[in-house]
């Protein structure tokens, strides 16, 4: 296998994952299965929150892809889209659930300027309680507007 094709199918695959991402939370978190998203807009009052089976949903084409991907020779290409899918699921994770959340306690100052970028965007996006009115729905992403004031 050419690893020139690999790798630009993982990074490929990780870069589509954000508009994937902002689609997906645009239109089905705060749309249809705003049931589960709802509670992630409130103030935590749990470790674990119905938000979370998006997590266990949203890796199953990571999980499906990397066995076909190992399983069938032909399918050779879903290996590195698996992977792609499941770098930006783990940096996902590190973004969204430590960084901006802090799930998890750790000292952490974002000194980066497109981090703080990110973790803004994000905080504005939920300042909205409510399905509609929210803004900023990418997670690795956000337009120059979110830039914070230095």
């Amino acid at each position: 296998m050419n690893y020139l094709i690999f790798w630009g199918l993982l990074i490929g695959s990780f870069l589509l994952m954000e508009g994937m991402a902002w689609c997906i939370h645009r239109y089905i978190m705060h749309g249809f299965m705003w049931f589960w998203h709802k509670e992630h807009h409130q103030p935590p009052d749990r470790f674990l929150e119905k938000n979370d089976y998006f997590t266990l949903l949203f890796s199953l084409p990571s999980i499906i892809m990397l066995v076909l991907g190992y399983e069938v020779a032909s399918l050779w290409f879903l290996k590195p889209m698996g992977y792609g899918i499941l770098v930006y699921g783990f940096f996902y994770f590190v973004f969204h659930d430590l960084i901006v959340h802090r799930r998890i306690r750790f000292k952490f100052v974002a000194k980066n300027r497109y981090l703080r970028r990110i973790i803004r965007a994000h905080q504005i996006h939920h300042k909205t309680r409510e399905r509609e009115g929210a803004e900023a729905f990418g997670f690795l992403y956000a337009p120059q507007k979110y830039n914070p004031e230095d």
